[in-house]
């Protein structure tokens, strides 16, 4: 099927599963947090189950985990062309079947999906909080996506907690200091973390992402520490686990 690249955008592909983005460097371009949490995140795979990507920017981690799961995937994004971007690279793929964008603030999510119906979810959110005086990018679409200006680390956690089944998963990417805010907000949304992983730019270097998986009403304690990730080594090259998730 055709579909329309405008002059400022491209298409990327992530070599692994040969699923192509459209991106634009002027709006957003997604990076190494949504390939890492597309790997992290064992969803659920039956075609009658359902998977919610919350803050899905320009789609690609719910189209990267089409190579995992036949499950129904929603894409939410609030902003309106990075949405049409996602809805565009659906089509791309032909995934149209599988994926649907949703183009809404994720604080509605429930005016478009029913509560205690989704099995998988997973969210890359904005990083930083909005502190009024601190430097946000000039550009509106990159300031959004990075700082919470319309949606908060608490509002995330609150509407999965919301959507997701009894037993059902949520997998986030997140800076390492918040991890520990990450935790309070999750218990306090009756979600239990189970799985955690750091990821490290090199070896040597302190964490700069971290991983975590959590399950609606799962029995407290029990959380496991993955084998921490390196995503450089000292040539400058993806490590091989870094390169594998990229080109298979």
């Amino acid at each position: 099927m055709d579909v329309k690249i405008y002059d400022n955008e491209r298409v990327d592909a992530l070599f692994a599963n040969q699923v192509k983005i459209i991106q634009s460097d002027e709006v957003f371009a997604f990076s190494l947090d949504a390939v890492l949490l597309a790997n992290f995140t064992n969803p659920a795979k039956k075609k009658q189950q359902k998977i919610v990507d919350l803050c899905a920017g320009n789609g690609a981690v719910g189209l990267f985990l089409t190579a995992k799961t036949s499950a129904k995937i929603y894409e939410v994004e609030i902003q309106k062309r990075l949405a049409n971007m996602a809805q565009r690279s659906v089509i791309l793929n032909d995934l149209d079947q599988q994926v649907e964008v949703i183009n809404a603030d994720l604080n509605d999510i429930l005016t478009y999906l029913p509560k205690d119906s989704i099995d998988t979810i997973t969210c890359n959110p904005p990083y930083f909080t909005n502190q009024p005086d601190s430097k946000k990018n000039p550009n509106h679409y990159l300031a959004l996506a990075r700082h919470e200006l319309t949606v908060t680390l608490a509002q995330t956690i609150e509407q999965s907690a919301n959507l997701l089944k009894m037993n059902g998963k949520v997998c986030f990417v997140h800076r390492p200091e918040r991890l520990l805010e990450m935790g309070a907000l999750m218990q306090k949304n009756r979600l239990a973390p189970k799985r955690i992983q750091l990821v490290y730019p090199k070896a040597g270097r302190e964490a700069n992402m971290v991983l975590v998986e959590a399950i609606k009403d799962g029995k407290p304690g029990g959380v496991r520490f993955l084998e921490p990730l390196v995503v450089y080594g000292p040539d400058g090259n993806y490590t091989p686990a870094i390169r594998k998730m990229i080109y298979g």
